[in-house]
C-alpha cells in the first residue's frame, strides 16, 4: 500500500482526520499525481441502495468524478451478508461462482457549488450515482449494520411517520 500512496487513518481519531484532509488537499493540488479513489459510503451493502456518504472527501475541494457500480447477481453475488455467511463461506461462493459481473458507469465530473456545504454536495453526488444505477437513496450511515440505532434517530423517524398518518 505504501508504494501506491494509500492514505490510511483511524476514523475515530480526530487528529487523523485532519492529517488525512491535509494529505488529500496536497494530493489534489499536485496535477502530476493520479486521482484519488474514495468509497465515501465506508461500507458495502446489498446492491439495492446507496447509503449516506461520509462528508470528509467532499470537504477538501477539487473535482469529483463519480462512478456508479452495480453488481449483476445472475452468475454470482459479490455482496457478503456477514450476518448470514461466514467469511470462508463467502470466499468459497465467490471463488466458485461462474462470474462476478458488474456494470460501471463513469459519470460527468462534479464540483461543489458556491454556498453549498460538504453534506449537500455529497448528497447531490450520491443522488446522481443512485439514479444511474437504479438504486434508492438512503439517509443513514452504513454503521447501522454494526451499531445500535441512536434514540434520537428513532424519534425523528417516529415524528415523520406521525406526520404522514
Amino acid at each position: 500500500m505504501q508504494t501506491s500512496q494509500h492514505v490510511l487513518f483511524e476514523r475515530s481519531e480526530m487528529k487523523d482526520r485532519h492529517l488525512v484532509r491535509k494529505k488529500i488537499r496536497e494530493h489534489i493540488a499536485d496535477k502530476a499525481k493520479l486521482p484519488i479513489l474514495i468509497f465515501p459510503e465506508g461500507t458495502c451493502i446489498n446492491n439495492t441502495s446507496v447509503m449516506m456518504f461520509k462528508k470528509g472527501s467532499f470537504e477538501v475541494g477539487g473535482t469529483i468524478h463519480p462512478v456508479a457500480i452495480k453488481y449483476d447477481p445472475r452468475f454470482g453475488d459479490a455482496f457478503w451478508n456477514s450476518t448470514k455467511y461466514s467469511m470462508m463461506t463467502y470466499v468459497f461462493n465467490v471463488m466458485t461462482s461462474w462470474a462476478i459481473v458488474c456494470n460501471v458507469w463513469y459519470l460527468p465530473p462534479m464540483v461543489r457549488e458556491e454556498e453549498e456545504d460538504a453534506i449537500h454536495f455529497a448528497n447531490r453526488v450520491k443522488a446522481v450515482i443512485a439514479a444511474q444505477g437504479g438504486m434508492s437513496v438512503l439517509p443513514w450511515d452504513g454503521g447501522l449494520k454494526r451499531k445500535k440505532v441512536k434514540e434520537s434517530f428513532k424519534e425523528e423517524q417516529q415524528k415523520k411517520y406521525c406526520r404522514i398518518v
